[in-house]
């Protein structure tokens, strides 16, 4: 194992019932590492610092998950549960993700570390002010101000796999310049944003790069995704750091969605990331952990991305691209005229 692992039990506790978000998926997540190495070293975070959370989040609406969970809990929406002890689970869950940062980039860390943060609830539908999705704090936008602010980071690029679109993360850096977010994400689906035309304002205008895509779409339309919009973006945006919000959900047996991901087609995205982050970082790669609600596919992708993660370069080579159906190659070539971007 290559990869230093973040994880608390204290996120099991966040208690949804038989939501489809629930503590099985990190158990699950664990078992399949469990199955492939046997034992491995886990570390083991701290609650995220309130002035972390606040720096991202309004401290009102900070608040207020907390005071829900102290009287018990309750649904914030329809799909989004606030347990007894979901505040602490987000405050851990937030803090693996610093951690994550922190194994990455602290002195004692080797150059080219990389670093998956294994937590729930999940973060990037979370707003400044506004829980939804699954999610209460935004994890990977956190663990982003917090290289900034700990380490003195100046651009910190986020690439968002999950399959649903990181509403969230786009909103809380629209505007900021500082912080990159690069998503693909099924189109149409949950929530309703990640337009090719949403692309950053102000400061932050260019800084936000949407790939929608269509239903059914397949490891070649995100390879092709990948390595001709994505690299370019991150080649001009020039990060000191690359974070991923990893969610499994585009696995093509995933109940939420209706994309056709491979757990293959994980480990190419995987190796796509580490090549850019060798290339324009120092190797510094840390992974979020998202969405994924099949259980065995999630547990498969994690672990193809942490084989990725540990592998010699072109240890596993990768098919060679092939020809994509046209909807896909629309999608891609919107992105790359709106962005004025050369593959």
């Amino acid at each position: 194992m290559h990869t230093a692992l973040i994880y608390h039990p204290g996120c099991l506790a966040h208690d949804t019932g038989v939501h489809v978000e629930r503590r099985e998926r990190l158990e699950a997540i664990l078992a399949a590492i469990g199955q492939r190495w046997g034992a491995v070293p886990l570390i083991t975070p701290a609650p995220a610092a309130l002035e972390a959370i606040h720096a991202v989040h309004d401290p009102a609406y900070v608040q207020q998950i907390a005071a829900i969970a102290r009287r018990g809990g309750g649904l914030w929406d329809y799909d989004t549960v606030i347990s007894p002890a979901s505040y602490d689970a987000a405050l851990l869950a937030a803090g693996a993700a610093c951690r994550a940062v922190d194994c990455v980039l602290a002195p004692e860390a080797p150059p080219a570390h990389s670093a998956f943060a294994l937590g729930r609830p999940p973060g990037h539908h979370a707003c400044r002010d506004l829980a939804m999705g699954f999610c209460l704090f935004n994890n990977i936008a956190v663990a982003a101000r917090y290289a900034q602010r700990a380490y003195g980071l100046r651009r910190v690029l986020i690439v968002d796999w999950d399959v649903h679109h990181g509403n969230g993360t786009q909103e809380i850096f629209y505007s900021d310049g500082t912080v990159g977010y690069f998503s693909t994400h099924q189109w149409p689906l949950y929530p309703g944003t990640g337009k090719w035309t949403e692309s950053g304002a102000g400061a932050g205008a260019g800084a936000i790069c949407n790939v929608p895509l269509p239903t059914g779409t397949d490891d070649a339309g995100y390879r092709a995704a990948f390595t001709e919009v994505l690299a370019p973006f991150a080649r001009r945006f020039a990060p000191e750091l690359i974070l991923v919000s990893a969610g499994y959900d585009a696995h093509y047996a995933d109940p939420l969605a209706q994309m056709a991901v491979s757990t293959g087609g994980y480990a190419l995205l995987t190796g796509l990331v580490v090549a850019l982050a060798a290339e324009l970082c120092p190797g510094r790669l840390a992974f979020i952990l998202e969405g994924g609600y099949n259980l065995e596919a999630l547990g498969a992708g994690v672990v193809a991305t942490l084989e990725r993660l540990g592998a010699a370069p072109g240890a596993s080579p990768d098919p060679p691209p092939r020809e994509l159906a046209p909807a896909v190659r629309g999608a891609v070539d919107r992105a790359l005229d709106h962005h004025h971007l050369t593959a």
